[in-house]
């Protein structure tokens, strides 16, 4: 089941890729006030770094020793690595599955900061979720901080209008996870994308099981200034 919902927004990404980057070229304010913590001259690995916002922003502002950006899709990242040179900065891009068991990297890379923006709410299941910031932690440096964000679409009466049927997919509600959704999507041409809401609780155990030990968190974005929940990790 977890291979389908993943082919499904491998598919959404490759086929609306363009229309979804217009839609983010701005900085979240969740994500802005995070990057103002983020000290000069570190080592940065950005999981799921889509058209490379965040990357031109640190790139420009803290002058890192190495930004990495990883992510899925190649349309993403042809953007993320134009942005950055046209800003005449040097940043590494690479393809890379975050639902993989390990990330392409060097064992011996070690990273001061990961960043797992809006990236959970897409990996259906919580070991798949629990994985990833496993693999994170193993990239830190002891002490690096991990800053996540979680899209909680259900606080959004028009994101709400968006959910739609498992039956559209030919899946029933037994067959996903409490907290799982299908939305459509509906900029240049109608889409369905895989979404779960990572509430507290379930934060909470990540933090813990991954190795880590909360030291933020905070609501901010959309209207309400409440759309996505964010928290920084400590790892010990």
């Amino acid at each position: 089941m977890a291979a389908r919902l993943l082919a499904l927004n491998r598919e959404f990404y490759q086929t609306f890729s363009a229309d979804f980057a217009q839609t983010r070229e701005r900085l979240q304010p969740g994500v802005a006030h995070i990057a103002r913590e983020v000290p000069r001259q570190v080592r940065l690995l950005d999981l799921g770094c889509g058209r490379g916002q965040l990357a031109r922003h640190l790139l420009a502002e803290k002058a890192p020793r190495l930004y990495l950006g990883l992510d899925l899709s190649l349309r993403l990242l042809h953007l993320a690595r134009g942005a950055a040179a046209r800003a005449g900065e040097s940043a590494l891009f690479a393809c890379a599955d975050l639902s993989a068991r390990a990330l392409p990297l060097s064992p011996a890379t070690r990273f001061d900061w990961a960043f797992v923006f809006a990236v959970l709410h897409h990996l259906p299941g919580f070991d798949l979720r629990l994985r990833t910031c496993q693999e994170a932690h193993r990239r830190l440096v002891p002490g690096g901080r991990l800053a996540l964000s979680n899209w909680q679409f259900s606080r959004s009466e028009r994101l709400r209008r968006r959910v739609v049927p498992w039956a559209e997919i030919g899946l029933g509600e037994h067959e996903v996870d409490l907290g799982d959704a299908l939305l459509d999507w509906r900029r240049g041409g109608r889409g369905l994308r895989y979404v779960h809401q990572v509430e507290q609780t379930e934060r909470l155990q990540l933090c813990h099981e991954a190795g880590f030990r909360e030291i933020e968190n905070f609501a901010s974005d959309g209207e309400g200034g409440d759309l996505s929940d964010y928290a920084v990790w400590e790892a010990v």
